[in-house]
């Protein structure tokens, strides 16, 4: 970054214990170099990404994801630096006691990012309304809770894919590869591929199996003809959802706007792999 850091907002998980003296702390030490800290007692969550040029995230992945998809709203080109506090932390890759030389970095120009695809998802309605939502890790299609299966119609660029009959779909980007999608059986795919990635959630045949396809596609799903709706739940990073209805369509393509994190100092995608998700023990 070549601009110069003047205000940076502060997030914090939900009922984090000890958070106060952490952003009060972390408030001192901006100001004493010059930064103005603004944080959730000052503006709303919606409003943070307006206002500043970097956002520092203390929690977990949830809410780091949380303040992604209202960066992408806000159409800034602003990183976010995420610190584990929370119990896995994938995206939230700095550790505690990384956060203060991790921004430094940030503000001496000298901080590594890690430019993230994200994913825009428009819900296209029979009457012509779109709704708009930006998400970093996936979109994700299932069933209610007394369904038996649901069927869905998937499409990339205007060309069936298949009908998938399962408990759901999940519609992820690389960064999300690791979220809902590795836990129902998806590949890990590296952020540095340009691709999405289709994974059925518990197919009903052997047949349907996750599918890697290229970030230029333009993916529609809608419910497949004769199914019920109301059995069809769609959410957006795990952070929103509602029931689709009859007729609609979800577009799912790459957001023109990517996201970038800032890296952990000295560790690589693959360190993370192995020291998060204990990938490749024996």
């Amino acid at each position: 970054m070549t601009s110069r850091i003047e205000r940076v907002g502060i997030v914090v998980k939900e009922r984090l214990a000890g958070s106060g003296d952490v952003v009060s702390h972390l408030a001192e030490w901006l100001r004493s170099r010059g930064v103005e800290a603004i944080d959730e007692r000052q503006l709303s969550r919606d409003q943070i990404p307006n206002a500043v040029d970097v956002v520092v995230v203390l929690g977990g992945d949830g809410t780091l994801l949380s303040m992604a998809d209202r960066i992408g709203h806000a159409g800034r080109d602003i990183p976010i630096l995420g610190v584990n506090f929370g119990s896995l932390g994938f995206l939230t890759e700095v550790r505690v006691d990384e956060l203060y030389p991790s921004l430094e970095a940030v503000l001496a120009g000298t901080a590594r990012f890690d430019e993230r695809l994200m994913l825009s998802a428009e819900a296209v309605r029979p009457d012509g309304r779109v709704e708009r939502h930006i998400v970093l890790n996936d979109v994700v299609f299932t069933k209610a809770a007394l369904s038996r299966m649901i069927e869905l119609s998937v499409a990339a660029n205007d060309k069936l894919v298949t009908v998938v009959r399962a408990d759901g779909l999940i519609v992820a980007s690389p960064t999300g590869s690791t979220a809902y999608n590795l836990a129902a059986g998806g590949p890990i795919v590296h952020p540095a591929v340009d691709a999405l990635v289709l994974t059925p959630i518990a197919p009903h045949t052997l047949t349907q199996r996750p599918v890697v396809i290229p970030a230029s596609s333009v993916v529609d799903v809608r419910p497949h003809a004769h199914t019920d709706t109301d059995d069809i739940f769609v959410t957006y990073d795990g952070q929103t959802g509602y029931p689709l209805h009859a007729g609609d369509t979800v577009r799912i393509r790459r957001s023109p706007q990517a996201l970038r994190l800032v890296k952990a100092p000295a560790r690589s995608y693959f360190e993370v792999l192995r020291e998060k998700l204990k990938w490749g023990e024996r």
